[in-house]
C-alpha cells in the first residue's frame, strides 16, 4: 500500500491538496527495484508544470523502459514549502511518495529565467547541497533541459550537467552509461566524465571562465579532456517515428491549459528577429498528418479530456492544416470536444476554420503585430503589413467577432516615439473596421484588448547583441501609449495593459547573464525569493539587495548594446544557426530590411547541416 509523503492533519490546511498526492489517470506506477529512478521536476506550481507537454513526451519514453521508472515533482507552493520547512519534510515524487534526494537522477526543466530560485528551492527542499562541488555520492545527479539550458551559465554551479537539445534524442544513451556506471564502484567525478562524452550532455564544472577588467568573458574552455569545446544541440528529426503519449496524465484539479496537447511540428519558417524559439528549433519539421490522426483519437480516448489544442510556434504554416482540421472537426464533434487552434495567422483560411470550431461570441481573436509601425516591424522582420492585419481584422469583423487581442512590444532595438504611438493608431484602425459595418450587422461593442509587453534580447537570435533600459524608461513607454490611445476617438472600445517592467529587466539580465550570477541567485534565494514569476510573490528590492551584497551592477547585463567581437557565455553551444548569419540579420534591422522566409528562400542560415526538414522540402 502506496503511503502518502504528507499526513491529512497538513493536506487539511494547504491550497489546492490534490497537488501533492499523485495518483492521477494514466500515472505509471512501477517496481521500486528498478535500475535507474528518474524525477522530473517542473520549477513551478503543479498547475503551470501539468501543462508542460515536453515533461509529458519524456515521462512517456522513460517509462517505456523497463529498467527505469519516471516520475515527477513540481515546485510546492509557499503554504507547504513553510510547512516542509518547519517540519524537516524531505521533498517527494508525486508516483511514490519517495524522497527526491533517494533518486538516481533530478531532471529539471528550465522554461523561464524568473523560475530560477525556484530551482533552488526544489534542490533545498529536496536535501540536496545547492552547488554540485558539494554532492557526493549519496545525492542523485541534478541535470537540466529546456529552452534555458542554450544559456546555462547564470545557473551552472547548481547543475551537474545540461541536456543542450531536444529530449527524445540521446537520453537513452545517458540512462544506459548510468546503469555501467552504477555498478562500476567508479566515482562521481567519473561518471560525469562519461556524461560529458555524450553528444548534447554539458558539465560545467570541466570548464573554466575567465574575465576582462571590464567585466567581458576573456576566454571560456574546457579544463578535463573529456568534455567538448563545442555542444551540438540534438535535433529529433523524424518527428512522426519518435516519442509521443497516447495517455497523457489528466490531473484531478484543472491545469492551465486543461487540455489534450497534440504538437503538429516543430520550428518556424518565418525568421522573427526577436524571437529565440524561431531559431533554436530550426529547422522546421513536420508531423506525418496520419500520426497525428491516430495520436489526436488516442489522447481523447485516453484522458477524457474536453478540449485539444494544436501545438506549434505558427499552425498556418503546417502543410496538411486543412486536412487535420476538417478530421478533428468530424471526430471532436461527435465526441463534443472544443478545438483550440493557437499561433494561427489571420487570413480567410483560418478565419473560416475558426468560425467552424469556435463559438464566436465566447471567442477573442489574436492578432500579433509586435510592433506599431511598419518600419519598426520590418526591422523585427515580422513579415505582416498594415494592410494584412487591417483586412483580417475587416474579415473578422464580418464574420461575427467583436473582440480582438492585440500583442506589442515596447523597447525594441531602434523604437522612436512614432513608433510606441504607432500602436494606438493601429488599434484605432482596427476600431474603425469594426464601425464600418452596418449596425444591425454588428455584434455588440467591439472589444480591443491592447497588450505591450518590454522586450527582452535573447541568446541565439539577431538582438542578442541589443541593449536593454531602465524600469523607469519601460514605464515611460506604456505611459505614452496609454496617453496616445485615451487621445483616439475610439478610446473606449479599446483597453490597455502592460507587463511589469522590474521583472523585464530581470528577465533581462538572467537571460544573457554568465556565471557570476549563480552568487546573486543563490543569495538573493536565501532572503526568500521564490515564484518570481508570479507578481504577488515577486521581489525586486531583494534581487537589488543581492546585486549589491556581491558586487555586480546589474545595468552591466542589460544597458550596454555588445560589440559584435564580445564572446557571450553561450558561444560554446551549437545550435546550428551560424552567429555569422545572427550578425548579418543584426545588421539587416539597421538597414530595416526583411529577409524572405524559408519557404520563399532559403537565407543560409546554417540549420541545412541538419539534413531535414524546411531545410530539404525548399530544395525540392
Amino acid at each position: 500500500m502506496r503511503k502518502l509523503a504528507l499526513n491529512d492533519e497538513i493536506l487539511l490546511k494547504v491550497e489546492n491538496p490534490a497537488r501533492y498526492i499523485g495518483n492521477e489517470v494514466n500515472s505509471v506506477m512501477k517496481d521500486k527495484n528498478v535500475d535507474v529512478r528518474f524525477c522530473m521536476a517542473f520549477p513551478d506550481s503543479y498547475q503551470i508544470g501539468m501543462s508542460h507537454l515536453g515533461i509529458q513526451i519524456l515521462y512517456d519514453m522513460f517509462n517505456q523502459r523497463e529498467d527505469t521508472w519516471c516520475e515527477r515533482v513540481y515546485s510546492p507552493w509557499p503554504d507547504l514549502d513553510k510547512i516542509m520547512r518547519e517540519q524537516q519534510i524531505p521533498l517527494f515524487a508525486l508516483e511514490s511518495q519517495d524522497p527526491v534526494k533517494d533518486f538516481d537522477f533530478l531532471g529539471i526543466t528550465i522554461q523561464y529565467e524568473m523560475c530560477y530560485t525556484n530551482i533552488l528551492q526544489l534542490l533545498d527542499l529536496s536535501q540536496i547541497p545547492l552547488r554540485s562541488e558539494d554532492r557526493t555520492l549519496d545525492h542523485p545527479f541534478v541535470m537540466g533541459g529546456g529552452p534555458c539550458t542554450y544559456n546555462p551559465e547564470p545557473l551552472a554551479p547548481f547543475f551537474d550537467m545540461f541536456y543542450i537539445g531536444e529530449g527524445e534524442t540521446v537520453f537513452n544513451q545517458l540512462l544506459d552509461a548510468y546503469k555501467e556506471w552504477k555498478n562500476s564502484g567508479k566515482s562521481r567525478r567519473e561518471f560525469l566524465e562519461m556524461a560529458a562524452e555524450i553528444p548534447g550532455i554539458y558539465v560545467p564544472s570541466f570548464y573554466e571562465t575567465t574575465y576582462h577588467e571590464d567585466g567581458t568573458i576573456a576566454s571560456f574552455k574546457p579544463v578535463n579532456p573529456h568534455a567538448k569545446e563545442k555542444i551540438e544541440k540534438q535535433v529529433v528529426m523524424d518527428l512522426t517515428n519518435t516519442y509521443y503519449p497516447k495517455k497523457p496524465i489528466v490531473p484531478f484539479i484543472k491545469a492551465t491549459q486543461d487540455r489534450v496537447t497534440l504538437e503538429i511540428q516543430r520550428g518556424c519558417i518565418r525568421g522573427c528577429r526577436f524571437c529565440q524559439a524561431g531559431m533554436l528549433y530550426r529547422p522546421t519539421r513536420e508531423r506525418d498528418v496520419d500520426f497525428l490522426k491516430d495520436t489526436a483519437k488516442s489522447m481523447l480516448e485516453s484522458s477524457g479530456h474536453e478540449e485539444i489544442s494544436l501545438s506549434s510556434l505558427s499552425s498556418s504554416d503546417y502543410s496538411q492544416l486543412p486536412e487535420l482540421i476538417d478530421y478533428l472537426i468530424e471526430e471532436c464533434s461527435a465526441r463534443k470536444v472544443n478545438i483550440s487552434l493557437p499561433s494561427l495567422r489571420i487570413d480567410a483560411f483560418s478565419l473560416d476554420v475558426m468560425s467552424k470550431v469556435q463559438d464566436i461570441k465566447k471567442s477573442s481573436l489574436t492578432f500579433a503585430p509586435e510592433a506599431g509601425s511598419q518600419r519598426l516591424r520590418d526591422v523585427i522582420n515580422k513579415g505582416l503589413t498594415e494592410e494584412v492585419i487591417l483586412e483580417g481584422a475587416s474579415k473578422a469583423f464580418e464574420g461575427g467577432w467583436s473582440r480582438v487581442k492585440l500583442y506589442f512590444m515596447l523597447g525594441l532595438p531602434t523604437e522612436t516615439e512614432e513608433d510606441m504611438r504607432g500602436i494606438a493608431h493601429l488599434a484605432e484602425a482596427i476600431a474603425k473596421k469594426y464601425y464600418e459595418i452596418p449596425k444591425d450587422q454588428r455584434h455588440g461593442k467591439c472589444q480591443i484588448v491592447v497588450s505591450t509587453s518590454f522586450f527582452v534580447p535573447k541568446p541565439f537570435t539577431p538582438f542578442q547583441w541589443a541593449g536593454m533600459f531602465r524600469k523607469e524608461d519601460y514605464l515611460e513607454k506604456a505611459k505614452i501609449v496609454k496617453e496616445e490611445i485615451r487621445a483616439q476617438l475610439n478610446q473606449k472600445s479599446i483597453k490597455y495593459n502592460y507587463h511589469e517592467a522590474d521583472v523585464t529587466v530581470l528577465e533581462g539580465i538572467l537571460a544573457r547573464g554568465d556565471r557570476r550570477l549563480a552568487d546573486v541567485i543563490e543569495a538573493v534565494y536565501k532572503k526568500g525569493a521564490i515564484f518570481d514569476a508570479w507578481s504577488e510573490y515577486f521581489r525586486y528590492d531583494l534581487w537589488m539587495e543581492a546585486f549589491e551584497e556581491i558586487g555586480l551592477d546589474p545595468e552591466f547585463y542589460t544597458l550596454r548594446e555588445r560589440p559584435l567581437d564580445e564572446i557571450f557565455p553561450w558561444d560554446f553551444i551549437s545550435i546550428g544557426v551560424s552567429r555569422k548569419f545572427l550578425e548579418k540579420e543584426w545588421e539587416k534591422a539597421h538597414k530595416e530590411e526583411i529577409t524572405p522566409n524559408c519557404k520563399m528562400k532559403c537565407s543560409g542560415c546554417g540549420a541545412g547541416i541538419y539534413k531535414g526538414g524546411i531545410c530539404i522540402e525548399s530544395k525540392n
